[in-house]
């Protein structure tokens, strides 16, 4: 990797709108799966961010999901609604999700939406942080394709399945993105495009043996290490809210997202959240108790060489140096902007 692969977040954010449209998505579709992955890039989630382009254009190139989707209400009472979001890019339904959730919760104080039929979505912040810009708490889960064991399973059973929950404050949002596993498979993909091991106890073989070699990772370990029966069943948590509440399809039948079959939609589900502070107490209260909270846990004492950082202050402090010096993409990303480039007749970033 060198320098000149670095590449600037407008040009990037161009070059994914322009690709999305190029391929004969709508308008919808190229501005909400580009600005959930630069979500991601912007924040250092990059193995949520842009590196997930040509996986989506081919996609929707291969019919598992709609260039044109229609998402719309089905039903729901109060401050719940269900959605289909129409075999969208995840994304889609997800924003189109929480911008409801967010309605609701003006009016009754709380909303939540779910979201059939849709697909892989990306950095489950991404939809958080929308609540908390709005100055409303934001709870995101989804679940996906079977990559995790169990604690002390053999086998692949839950997705990484994210919890994302983000919360206003002076500033930056306080954001909590995680995925249930130890890390999620996508870093797994990433590390073997950069050729870098693994850390101990997040990945297993084929056996259910913990290996350090990204290139033999069958299965992610699930998220505690030997306390790993609490990262199941936060697993299970998201697989609950995203897909058995929505009637939408179970991990362990999720059709895999790298294929072969890229024509048959995934029927994936999600669940979105809104919370109004004010329908709890004055707002003044509530932003002089984060403020409080905050202020107070960053002072905290730290342990020699170290700093007490709050969820979500690392992704931020990344996402001011990216903006103002670009991103170093890795080459397996760069390949598949090529690729794409090409096939499509529009022009790579600058570098």
């Amino acid at each position: 990797m060198t320098a000149a692969s670095r590449v600037s977040l407008p040009d990037l954010d161009r070059f994914c709108r322009a690709a999305f449209l190029a391929l004969g998505a709508n308008a919808e579709t190229a501005d909400a799966a580009t600005r959930a992955m630069m979500h991601g890039t912007t924040l250092g989630v990059d193995s949520h961010g842009v590196r997930l382009l040509p996986h989506y254009l081919t996609a929707l190139q291969g019919g598992r999901l709609n260039l044109n989707p229609q998402p719309k209400k089905l039903g729901g009472f109060g401050a719940v609604e269900v959605w289909d979001a129409d075999h969208a890019q995840g994304a889609v339904g997800a924003y189109r999700g929480m911008a409801r959730a967010i309605e609701l919760a003006g009016q009754f104080g709380i909303g939540a939406v779910g979201v059939r039929n849709g697909s892989h979505f990306g950095p489950a912040g991404a939809y958080a942080v929308e609540a908390a810009r709005a100055g409303m708490i934001g709870v995101t889960f989804c679940n996906s394709d079977s990559f995790v064991r169990l604690h002390d399973g053999a086998m692949r059973f839950h997705g990484t399945n994210p919890i994302a929950v983000a919360a206003p404050a002076a500033g930056d949002p306080w954001l909590l993105d995680m995925a249930t596993s130890a890390i999620p498979f996508n870093r797994v993909q990433l590390y073997q495009s950069l050729g870098v091991t693994l850390p101990e106890g997040v990945a297993s073989d084929v056996q259910g043996v913990d290996t350090r070699d990204a290139h033999q990772a069958d299965m992610l370990a699930p998220l505690g290490g030997e306390f790993g029966f609490k990262g199941a069943a936060l697993a299970g948590v998201a697989e609950i809210f995203s897909a058995v509440l929505t009637g939408m399809t179970l991990s362990f039948d999720i059709a895999p997202m790298g294929g072969p079959d890229m024509a048959t939609p995934r029927q994936m589900g999600s669940f979105v959240m809104a919370v109004n502070p004010e329908a709890f107490g004055d707002r003044a209260g509530f932003d002089a108790a984060m403020a409080h909270y905050l202020n107070t846990l960053r002072n905290s004492p730290a342990r020699a060489g170290c700093k007490v950082m709050a969820p979500g202050d690392r992704e931020w402090q990344v996402a001011a140096e990216r903006l103002e010096n670009g991103v170093v993409l890795d080459p397996v990303t760069l390949a598949g902007f090529d690729h794409w480039a090409t096939r499509l007749g529009i022009v790579m970033p600058d570098m």
